[in-house]
């Protein structure tokens, strides 16, 4: 191809409003493919209709196995699906969820890179945690061009500034300047053809479903003590990730951040469960201390006594962890996004 003819968008939280944005601004004649990916609730039909809304000029499909790829068409993920891309068509991906999506941003940003390499725009919107910054770093490995949207404006800001602080993006961008960027960048010839990176494939083999297991984990990751936040398997950390990342033995992928998100409620729940055991206790041995004193046994009272003070303080130790662990206060309503079409 003499352009660059592939554009991938990921977004998450927040992502609809710039979205339809940047589609509303593509020409009627665009040169090139659009692939979409928001990390959507399975069964949500609400993509479809936000983007056939917001760019009645051209085609828009849900994304289908074996679909052939065609220039002035827009194509989406669709509900529990990887959406991968091979050379002119569709694949679709039933491999094990990351960062607990599937879709999932990064293996759409990996195939397209490996795909198409330079011929490739990949575009990351808001969104929380670090969802897409390592297939957009995939992308921009495999020589094609990368765009964030300016935190600045992000409803969830996570996602853009994250990328922005693992690799050096070629733009960023406000959500209304994107779609005439992408007019732009459509008709530029690609770079030359870059390598793949063996490792990159292989995450793509995994996200379309093809085995996993420790012997082919260990071609990309490196055994961590850590357990995997869904089916508890052993994670590996995937080396030289961008950002810092974990595949489990069935191929489970998480970024550093996301792991840290998940184990905030078993740490959580771990310090109200030893709460709860500490207070019984504490009762228990109380009520011993009273049958002691009933009894007259002064000793073994005074001794049942003494545990009961020193499980309360236990006690009053893990409480005072526990609302250490609570969330902050929700801002005030007119400072969150109101409305939103999807949520993450």
């Amino acid at each position: 191809m003499s352009n660059r003819d592939i554009i991938v968008i990921g977004g998450s939280s927040g992502a609809t409003v710039p979205l339809k944005a940047i589609l509303g601004a593509l020409p009627q004649d665009l040169p090139a493919s659009v692939f979409i990916v928001l990390h959507i609730p399975a069964r949500s039909l609400g993509l479809l209709a936000t983007v056939t809304s917001a760019v009645a000029h051209l085609a828009v499909h849900p994304a289908a196995d074996g679909m052939a790829i065609r220039p002035g068409n827009i194509y989406l993920g669709v509900p529990d699906h990887h959406l991968i891309l091979d050379e002119g068509r569709i694949k679709l991906g039933r491999g094990p969820r990351e960062n607990l999506a599937r879709p999932s941003i990064d293996p759409l940003f990996r195939s397209a890179a490996a795909s198409y390499g330079p011929r490739v725009i990949g575009v990351l919107l808001s969104g929380l945690l670090n969802d897409g910054v390592s297939g957009l770093e995939a992308i921009q490995r495999c020589g094609g061009v990368t765009l964030v949207q300016d935190p600045a404006e992000a409803i969830a800001d996570e996602m853009p500034r994250n990328a922005l602080s693992a690799m050096e993006v070629d733009l960023t961008l406000s959500a209304a300047r994107i779609g005439d960027a992408l007019s732009d960048l459509v008709r530029d010839a690609p770079g030359p053809r870059r390598p793949v990176p063996p490792e990159i494939r292989l995450e793509i083999d995994i996200a379309a479903g093809e085995r996993v297991d420790s012997d082919v984990l260990r071609h990309l990751a490196d055994p961590a003590a850590m357990s995997c936040p869904h089916c508890g398997g052993v994670l590996s950390e995937v080396r030289d990730g961008k950002p810092l990342r974990f595949r489990c033995q069935v191929g489970h992928a998480y970024t550093a951040e996301a792991v840290a998100k998940q184990q905030e409620g078993s740490i959580d729940e771990a310090l109200r469960v030893a709460l709860r055991i500490i207070e019984e206790r504490a009762e228990l041995v109380r009520r011993m201390a009273r049958d002691g004193r009933k009894s007259g046994r002064t000793a073994v009272s005074e001794m049942y006594e003494e545990r009961a003070a020193e499980y309360r303080q236990y006690a009053d130790v893990i409480r005072r962890a526990v609302l250490r662990t609570l969330p902050s206060p929700e801002p005030a309503s007119g400072e969150t996004e109101s409305g939103s079409e999807l949520e993450e």
